[in-house]
């Protein structure tokens, strides 16, 4: 059986601990575009820039599963 060291035990924790963070910050993302959509006059350029910053953490969190994946093969 296979030992887990420390060092990679708290690796695989604070990697959890970002994805965690990162996908409560998309979801809070999510809810911001949802409630400008629904103002009666949205803002063009929040919205953009909610899209852009959603799509950047998406990318990131895309690349920690994937990364992640890689090490347990």
């Amino acid at each position: 059986m296979d030992r887990i060291s420390n060092k990679q035990l708290g690796k695989a924790m604070s990697m959890s601990a970002l994805i965690y963070k990162l996908t409560v910050v998309h979801g809070k993302l999510d809810d911001a575009i949802r409630h400008e959509h629904k103002r009666r006059l949205p803002d063009g350029i929040r919205l953009l820039r909610l899209k852009k910053l959603r799509l950047a953490v998406k990318d990131r969190l895309q690349l920690l599963v994937r990364f992640g994946r890689q090490e347990r093969v």
